[in-house]
């Protein structure tokens, strides 16, 4: 990462914006408070290799998110054991894509992580954006979702 280390934010602040957005996403989706998400962060060589694995493409990626079942919070979450932990799924998200993508859109680090991590967790929540309308929808969450931590694009 050379001397774009410095630039990416401390662990603890790290934590503090990932754990802000989900519980955001969870409050505006009104999930139960069973529900559990794992984040890892990692680096362009660790995406990377989980990029190859899982999906096939040998190159850095941003976010991947890996859903555990087939939720969607549009038709809403329902949990079959209330009081059970029960995992969405996970998140992996590379700091270093995070801190090139910052710069090159003219926003901070924090900003991109928040937007990150909204972004694998409306994928674990059953949102996708392969057709047009459904990106739109998605754009919509994220922004929403971000404008109420105060780490929209304005």
């Amino acid at each position: 990462m050379g001397n774009r280390q410095e630039k990416i934010p401390f662990a603890r602040k790290n934590q503090e914006i990932i754990s802000a957005v989900i519980t955001e996403a969870g409050r505006q989706f009104d999930l139960p408070d069973n529900a559990e998400i794992s984040v890892t962060l990692t680096d362009n060589e660790g995406i990377r290799e989980l990029n190859r694995e899982y999906r096939g493409i040998d190159a850095p990626t941003d976010v991947l998110s890996f859903a555990f079942d087939e939720n969607n919070a549009e038709d809403g979450i329902d949990f079959v054991t209330p009081g059970e932990i029960h995992l969405l799924g996970d998140i992996v998200i590379s700091l270093e894509q995070a801190v090139l993508q910052a710069e090159e859109y003219g926003h901070a680090p924090e900003r991109e992580l928040g937007f990150l991590t909204v972004h694998g967790m409306l994928h674990l929540l059953g949102f996708d954006h392969n057709e047009e309308e459904e990106a739109r929808k998605m754009r919509d969450w994220e922004e929403k979702i971000l404008l109420a931590l105060s780490l929209s694009k304005d």
